[in-house]
């Protein structure tokens, strides 16, 4: 289940797979992705299973036929680490996309875009279009509505007794939204949310907004 938002009149679809999809735009917007991250993590004797590697190119791929966007924007922090051999991975996987790829650089994002850019990916240092900013770190722009990543935002939910539950979510400020991060082993940072402020937490299967 999905959720469907309306901001400065154009139309975002949250999706269980911590992507959005901004309709207006035919733009799929995934953040903090962390390829080779796993890899780095076996290199060094992490008990991290090697079907792990493949995940992310599932999901991404499965993202994009669920969509069939024209564009994908990766809100940073595509790659870990330097190169590993899941840039052998990403490199056939993207060629098998017919699509547009931008790279909003993110502090992990390391790799030379001259890389990127043989491989079709344009990496910008932000964007810019109708009033939305897309960034990797949060930012607070007058005039703008602010899309982000980087914090790997997660929400912490309380049942009865002593019960807990942490999940990833969609992080919704008056005028920005921090994304949850789409890599699988990359951790995440739980905030505490105002009243002013929307949470809608992440399972496999569901968006759904959590009362504040």
């Amino acid at each position: 289940m999905t959720q469907v938002l309306k901001i400065k009149n154009n139309t975002f679809i949250l999706h269980p797979l911590s992507v959005i999809f901004w309709e207006q735009k035919s733009m799929l917007i995934i953040s903090d992705v962390h390829l080779g991250k796993v890899s780095h993590f076996r290199k060094f004797g992490a008990a991290v299973p090697q079907k792990a590697i493949q995940k992310n190119f599932d999901l991404m791929t499965e993202a994009i036929e669920y969509f069939k966007p024209k564009t994908i924007c990766f809100l940073g922090d595509l790659f870990h680490s330097s190169i590993n051999k899941e840039w052998q991975l990403f490199e056939k996987w993207i060629i098998d996309q017919n699509l547009e790829f931008i790279l909003v650089e993110g502090n992990h994002d390391i790799i030379s875009p001259l890389r990127y850019e043989k491989l079709g990916v344009k990496v910008v240092p932000e964007i810019q279009s109708d009033g939305f900013l897309l960034t990797h770190h949060p930012e607070d722009r007058a005039g703008f509505f602010n899309f982000s990543g980087h914090i790997h935002p997660a929400v912490r939910l309380r049942g009865a007794g002593r019960q807990t539950l942490r999940l990833p979510c969609f992080f919704q400020k008056e005028n920005q939204m921090i994304v949850p991060a789409f890599g699988q082993f990359t951790g995440s940072h739980s905030l505490t949310p105002s009243k002013k402020d929307k949470i809608f937490a992440v399972t496999k299967e569901a968006v759904f907004e959590v009362e504040v």
